[in-house]
This record gives C-alpha cells, sequence and structure tokens, in this order.
C-alpha cells in the first residue's frame, strides 16, 4: 500500500489526463532517465501521442515546482529527490508525460523482474485514483440530488405556510366583532 501511495504522488494531470513522468517512471524502475527514454525511442510506433507526449515548458516549470512542493511536505522523500533525480537532465529538454496506457506499454519493452512488478503497482496505482474519482462523482451526484429535494420541500413548506395562514384569516373573519376574546390588561371584578 506504501509503495501504492508513493506511485499515486508521482501522478500529474497534464492536459487533461493523469500521466507520470519519464524521471519519475525510472527511478521507480531503478534505471537511468535516459536508458528508459532510449528503450522508447528504439520503440517509439509503440507509443502514439495519446500514450506519451513531451511537456511544453511551461507545464514543465508548474510541474517542477508542484513536485518541490509535495516533496517537501514529505518526510520520507525530502525535496533533494527531486533536486538529485533532475541534476543529470538536460535543462532544455522537457521530460516527457506517459499516460496509463503509455506505462502500460512500457512493460512491453522493459523485461526485468523489477520492471514488471513495478508496472503491477503503478497499474493498481491508476485503478486506486480512478475508484477514488468515481465515488467523487457519485458523492456530487447524491448531493445534487439532496439539494434538489430540499429545494422541493422549501416550496411544499412554503405553500404549506401559504395556506394555513388563509386558513387562519378565514377562520378570524368568520368570528364577529363582539365574540373576540379581548386581549390585553383585564381588571378583576
Amino acid at each position: 500500500m506504501r509503495i501504492i501511495k508513493s506511485i499515486q504522488n508521482r501522478i500529474y494531470e497534464i492536459r487533461g489526463e493523469r500521466v507520470m513522468l519519464d524521471f519519475d517512471l525510472a527511478a521507480l524502475y531503478q534505471v537511468e532517465t535516459r536508458v528508459l527514454n532510449q528503450a522508447v525511442k528504439r520503440n517509439i510506433s509503440r507509443f502514439p501521442k495519446d500514450f506519451m507526449f513531451r511537456l511544453t515548458p511551461t507545464e514543465w516549470e508548474g510541474i517542477r515546482s508542484q513536485a518541490v512542493t509535495a516533496y517537501n511536505g514529505q518526510t520520507s522523500m525530502p525535496s533533494q529527490f527531486v533536486i538529485a533525480s533532475q541534476a543529470k537532465r538536460n535543462t532544455k529538454v522537457t521530460p516527457y508525460a506517459f499516460t496509463e496506457q503509455g506505462v502500460a506499454m512500457l512493460s512491453g519493452i522493459l523485461n526485468s523482474d523489477k520492471a514488471i512488478a513495478m508496472n503491477i503497482a503503478i497499474m493498481r496505482a491508476f485503478v486506486e485514483i480512478r475508484r477514488v474519482l468515481i465515488q467523487e462523482t457519485d458523492l456530487r451526484e447524491q448531493l445534487k440530488q439532496i439539494k434538489e429535494r430540499i429545494g422541493e420541500h422549501d416550496v411544499q413548506l412554503n405553500q404549506l405556510y401559504d395556506a394555513l395562514e388563509n386558513l387562519l384569516d378565514e377562520k378570524a373573519m368568520e368570528k364577529k366583532w363582539e365574540e373576540r376574546e379581548r386581549i390585553g390588561f383585564k381588571a378583576s371584578k
């Protein structure tokens, strides 16, 4: 479970897709980033644009600041991890982002036992994220239905109050002025 949490912390949302970056995948697979990217380039036909894409410099800056912030909050992975993993990277070249399908395709080109085991864990992390998102959607729908019911109840209650008020006004009008109970101070006889 701990490894799945660690993997989930390395999943970002970019361009409406949940992705993992090449250097994070390389760290999980325990290979160098350049080795991972070389393997991908040798098998580039397996990685269409919806499986893998290169980040723009703007996206990369945003992710880099998120990563440092996220890792600062964790005692098990200090911010130096991000800095160290990026120390050898050419700063002018942005990382590749792999979608869930791209990560699954990596399992076909990285055949070590560690890579296979890690790929299974990564797939479980993506499935867990999807399950949580589905639950959130269900909760939102339930809250929406409750809000609609409450709105309907407010209308119905207002109608009841109006009807009761009309009934009370009609009863008050039926009594003759002399028959009405007097209010105020009454002198005892």
